[in-house]
């Protein structure tokens, strides 16, 4: 008999099973707890999560990179020495990479570093490198608004075709005062110059793009996904009126325009943010009388996810991020170095980041299909969620006059600002845990090399026109803060803040809370000191716990145990530490019906999942005598 592709489906022989059926699973196994609670969360924006989507077969996919066609390894090239910068540009050009990132000094992406913009530092850096090889993307500053030009007379100087160059020149002054909160001259005069700067690259016969809408600078400030979206539409937008205006034909208009993301570790809403983009940007297209065309998207990974402790945990964000960024259908990734926190990164950081992305595209294959994510339903469900959202802002953007208005009135600045202080309090509960930061954190860990460069030297901006800056932020910076007191502590006096964890009854009764309670206390620098109990005859010999106490040198104590150890024995133990010297004790549980008592007893504070961490753990320092 002949099989069929019908014959073989997967799990032909099973009965199709129901989502009522699934459901009906479900609520046997939440025994009654809230299904919305437990099992549905939510974006920054609103966006619901759903445990379980079914496929949309609907689903057409979102034209990116040609069917099969790698994306461009860019790297940055930001050492602020000519000379240095050139060395790392051609080895990274000899070992895989595609495309150079030249980095500005005083740029948004610049991190404190970056090369700067006059011709002779310019020719140096690119010194021996062939620009009709590869491609070249500029990440600009106010500074360096001449670099562009400066390219160009250097590809004249080299006798190059510029119509046979990959060259994206990232002119974005609305980006630079955006960040910055300043800028030389306001947008009427400023959109003119703009224009000007477009038209002289033009005229020299380069393709483009020459500016581009950098959604860099809202995410960095701890903005939204939509946030994003919505930013670089309106930035767009404001670039395409501003040519138009000066009597550029909007189909050619619209070509000058790249775009740039931030991609980060949330895997699914960053591949989701990518084809939002190229969605929404056809539907501005659409709406100027135009098929839509491809837009050019470059993917660098995220800043304000990058940790100083456990840099280590960078390279594992930044797979997942370019992963995310490839798969979503970028043009092109950069991606930030593991090592990029703590200064400027040496070469075997450079080698990881690059190699990140040789190994997904040349051992994963993750280019090989165009919008693998095309129909499953949870990807469709966020990118059509995120094109409301974003179109919505858009709208209200457009509203307000445009881009330049609504930064001018903090309309943005507002939202961003909202949706920044959600996060920050996320991560003070631990709620958006920080891994090696605020959960399971190394308190011993080395600090990892990095290149012994200073940062580079930048001109002070002029500020004809000023308004509040969208600032960067990393998300682990009040944690850092913390362990940075800690560091402070142990160098000024040959220790580190401490506490003593109490464990009261068996192993089997404290374990879990005291790993909980080391694993608390640490993420702001302060040292647990722990042991197996005190146990005798069972019960707790409160002697040998006081003595254990005095011996540990720790400033704050706090007690580990079952609800019932507490019930038993946390009193007596409080009054042994106290007697012992310790005026801070904490407990790990919630103390519940129990709370007046235990005050009564002299134990000042509780920890436990849902509470304030972060301030909790200042609070513990100052008491330890770490901060002040």
């Amino acid at each position: 008999m002949t099989q069929t592709a019908e014959d073989l489906t997967l799990a032909a022989e099973f009965p199709p099973a129901t989502r009522e059926q699934w459901l009906a699973l479900v609520e046997g196994t939440l025994k009654g707890a809230p299904f919305e609670k437990r099992l549905v969360s939510k974006t920054y924006d609103g966006l619901r999560i759903e445990p379980l989507y079914p496929s949309d077969r609907t689903a057409k996919p979102v034209a990116a990179r040609a069917s099969g066609a790698p994306w461009l390894v860019m790297q940055r090239v930001d050492h602020p020495d000519a000379k240095a910068a050139n060395a790392e540009a051609l080895h990274d050009l000899e070992h895989g990479a595609t495309g150079l990132s030249l980095v500005f000094a005083g740029s948004l992406g610049a991190r404190g570093y970056g090369i700067a913009a006059d011709a002779d530092t310019i020719a140096r850096v690119l010194d021996d490198i062939r620009l009709d090889a590869i491609a070249l993307e500029l990440q600009l500053s106010p500074q360096a608004r001449e670099a562009p030009q400066r390219i160009a007379e250097l590809v004249a100087a080299r006798g190059l075709a510029p119509a046979a160059l990959d060259i994206r020149f990232g002119i974005d002054p609305i980006g630079a005062m955006a960040a910055f909160g300043k800028a030389r001259i306001a947008w009427p005069e400023m959109a003119k110059e703009f224009v000007i700067r477009v038209r002289d690259l033009a005229a020299r016969g380069f393709k483009g793009p020459f500016a581009v809408a950098d959604g860099r600078v809202v995410h960095d400030a701890g903005g939204s996904e939509a946030q994003e979206l919505a930013y670089m539409l309106a930035v767009a937008l404001a670039y395409v009126r501003a040519l138009e205006a000066e009597g550029v034909p909007l189909d050619a208009a619209r070509r000058i325009v790249s775009f740039r993301v931030a991609a980060d570790a949330e895997q699914f809403l960053t591949i989701a943010k990518i084809r939002a983009l190229r969605v929404l940007w056809a539907r501005v297209e659409a709406a100027c009388g135009l098929a839509p065309a491809h837009a050019v998207v470059s993917a660098e990974t995220a800043w304000r996810m990058m940790t100083r402790r456990d840099p280590a945990v960078n390279m594992l964000r930044a797979t997942v991020a370019v992963f995310a960024a490839g798969v979503g259908g970028a043009d092109a990734v950069t991606v930030l170095p593991w090592t990029a926190p703590l200064g400027l990164p040496d070469r075997p950081a450079r080698r990881i980041a690059r190699n990140t992305q040789l190994i997904l595209l040349e051992e994963s294959y993750l280019a090989k299909v165009a919008d693998p994510t095309a129909g499953a339903g949870g990807i469709e469900a966020l990118t059509k969620g995120l094109c409301t959202t974003a179109w919505t802002l858009f709208q209200e953007i457009e509203a307000a006059g445009g881009i330049w208005a609504a930064l001018t009135q903090g309309l943005l600045q507002k939202k961003v600002a909202t949706v920044r202080a959600a996060r920050e309090k996320a991560v003070a509960g631990r709620r958006d845990p920080i891994t090696g930061v605020s959960e399971f954190p190394n308190i011993a860990e080395g600090t990892p090399g990095v290149l012994d460069v200073a940062p580079a030297s930048v001109a002070a901006l002029a500020a004809g026109v000023t308004l509040e800056p969208l600032a960067a932020m990393r998300l682990a910076g009040p944690f850092e803060a913390l362990r940075d007191a800690s560091d402070a502590m142990l160098a000024k006096t040959g220790a580190r803040p401490k506490v003593f964890l109490a464990n009261l009854g068996r192993l089997a009764a404290f374990t879990a809370r005291a790993t909980f309670t080391k694993n608390f206390f640490e993420a702001g620098g302060i040292q647990a000191v722990t042991n197996d109990g005190f146990e005798v005859d069972g019960k707790t010999d409160l002697a040998a716990l006081a003595a254990a106490f005095k011996a540990s040198g720790a400033q704050l104590a706090c007690l580990c145990s079952s609800d019932d150890g507490y019930a038993a024995e946390a009193v007596e133990a409080a009054k042994a530490l106290i007697a012992a010297g310790c005026a801070n004790i904490y407990l790990a549980g919630r103390p519940g019906e129990r709370e007046a008592e235990f005050k009564a007893a002299g134990i000042g504070h509780a920890i436990f999942m849902g509470c304030d961490v972060l301030a909790t753990l200042t609070e513990a320092q100052k008491l330890a005598g770490a901060a002040g």
